[in-house]
């Protein structure tokens, strides 16, 4: 048996959680990857995984993830991320989500979970049946909170104008060709701000249904989910599950900007080198995100209105994004490293700060 501070993925974390409901069928990981700032604060994923040890792999990696975001937001709130481990057909019922939210509130406010992949508002709302540690809920308009795709769609938005200018030296993003990866509710309302700037689009989901309309919506070309990372754009865009840059996808690349809603894009350490080496520029995932998570996070602990949220959103996007896409620049220290470098920075576990690099 391989133990679990041994796993590459592992991180120091403070807490890897297995919870298991017979009765309602609920098998589920909480991830606690550092409080040091606050609350373990992140998403629940909902999937079917085809082996369960990638369940593991990618409750450590997200949930580290979360840290950095959490911390580049500039909000009081450590990182953790929760995956429920669905059958083949996603089965998902009302006793397994309560028994979720008694497991979310075992660990006594440590760990806020929100909605994630396979999660909706409503099982936010049962969820919330069982436990005060979540956020993220349905709230009346105007208010934050309630589903963060918009939000994290903006954040998308902002970081890919901010690698264009960066890396092709255009104001905005008219005539630029962007390939987009999954477009669910991030990824579609990434192509339809984009659409909007005079971008040229091509599209692709694993739901070929709802590809086809938003391509027919936009004016989009549409390409399946295998061709994809293949196409020869200015900018790629992965907005669907993490992982998909390895060695094998990022020597097909024909595109000089990589610039996504995806979490954790790379597959391994090892493919920054690789990534730097076939595109001009790589803007990373987790500058794109904070918006999410301010919303999110804004819904519980501020009570703030969205105009108010989206406000700091901006705000705070302007300052990471471009100092992030300026970071690329530093030369010869940060070509391998780049955004990742410059998060680590701005995490400082030990020392519960954050460190703001201009």
């Amino acid at each position: 048996m391989i133990a679990l501070w041994s796993l590459p993925d592992f991180d120091d974390h403070e807490g890897v959680h297995l919870f298991r409901d017979a009765a309602s069928g609920l098998t589920a990981v909480i991830a606690v990857h550092s409080t040091h700032l606050g609350p373990a604060a992140g998403g629940t994923r909902f999937w079917h995984y085809g082996d369960p040890a990638e369940a593991i792999t990618d409750v450590l990696r997200l949930s580290r993830g979360m840290s950095f975001k959490n911390a580049m937001a500039g909000l009081p709130m450590g990182g953790g991320k929760a995956v429920i481990l669905a059958d083949p057909l996603r089965t998902k019922t009302p006793e397994m989500l309560a028994a979720f939210g008694r497991a979310v509130d075992s660990l006594g406010g440590r760990y806020v979970t929100a909605e994630d992949v396979g999660m909706s508002d409503a099982d936010m709302v049962a969820i919330s049946q069982q436990t005060k540690h979540v956020s993220g809920l349905p709230v009346a308009a105007g208010n934050a909170g309630g589903d963060p795709g918009p939000t994290t769609a903006l954040g998308v938005y902002l970081g890919v104008r901010a690698a264009i200018e960066r890396g092709l030296g255009k104001s905005d993003p008219r005539g630029v060709h962007v390939a987009i990866q999954g477009v669910g509710s991030v990824g579609g309302a990434l192509a339809r701000l984009l659409a909007a700037d005079g971008a040229r689009l091509t599209l692709a989901d694993a739901d070929a249904k709802r590809a086809r309309a938003l391509a027919d919506e936009l004016g989009a070309e549409l390409v399946s989910t295998g061709e994809i990372m293949t196409v020869e754009a200015d900018v790629f865009s992965p907005c669907a599950l993490g992982a998909v840059l390895d060695e094998r996808s990022i020597a097909a690349l024909q595109v000089g900007i990589v610039a996504g809603a995806a979490n954790n894009q790379l597959a391994t350490p090892a493919d920054a080198d690789r990534i730097h080496a076939c595109a001009e520029f790589a803007q990373h995932d987790r500058a794109d995100l904070v918006g999410r998570t301010i919303r999110a996070i804004n819904h519980d602990a501020h009570a703030v209105q969205i105009e108010a949220a989206r406000h700091r959103v901006l705000a705070g996007l302007h300052v990471t994004t471009n100092g992030i896409a300026g970071a690329h620049g530093l030369a010869e220290l940060l070509r391998s490293h780049g955004a990742e470098w410059m998060l680590q920075c701005c995490f400082d576990r030990q020392l519960r700060r954050i460190v703001l690099l201009l």
